[in-house]
């Protein structure tokens, strides 16, 4: 049976509508590389908007304010699975505005994050097509409303 993960997502989006993602890898499956957005799960007695915020700077050591978040610019539900366990992931996607010369950090991942977050890169929605592996698999479709939301509540 799958466990339930609620989790907290940001897309950084620059001002030419590209937004960062992070190069990945299962630890379940090493040398599978995928792109994927920014976040993780929301702790106990943490609003999503925080969870955001911390996740953000544990993974890109980008520091931005809970209320410079724009949306949630998409919601939805995911099965997948991470270091050999199944999960069904309640995922909520925030943007935030920012520049592409931002500087990027991972001096502050977790433990099980060292060695699986590879990297980072901006892409476009577009550049998110066919051959481009992406978890979720709509990550494409999830970056346009993110986009789209281009500094507005969705």
């Amino acid at each position: 049976m799958a466990i339930h993960r609620v989790t907290a997502r940001v897309l950084p989006v620059s001002p030419d509508g590209a937004v960062l993602l992070l190069q990945e890898q299962d630890p379940a499956r090493p040398g599978e590389l995928y792109w994927s957005s920014i976040g993780g799960a929301v702790d106990a007695g943490e609003s999503l908007r925080d969870a955001a915020v911390r996740e953000l700077g544990e993974e890109t050591g980008i520091l931005v304010d809970p209320a410079g978040l724009v949306g949630p610019a998409h919601r939805g539900e995911q099965p997948y699975s991470w270091a050999g366990v199944d999960h069904l992931g309640d995922h909520t996607y925030f943007a935030v505005a920012t520049s592409r010369d931002v500087e990027i950090s991972v001096d502050r991942l977790e433990p099980e994050e060292v060695g699986n977050i590879l990297g980072a890169g901006w892409w476009t929605p577009a550049d998110l097509g066919a051959g481009v592996a992406s978890r979720p698999p709509d990550l494409r479709e999830i970056t346009s409303a993110a986009v789209a939301a281009g500094g507005r509540d969705a």
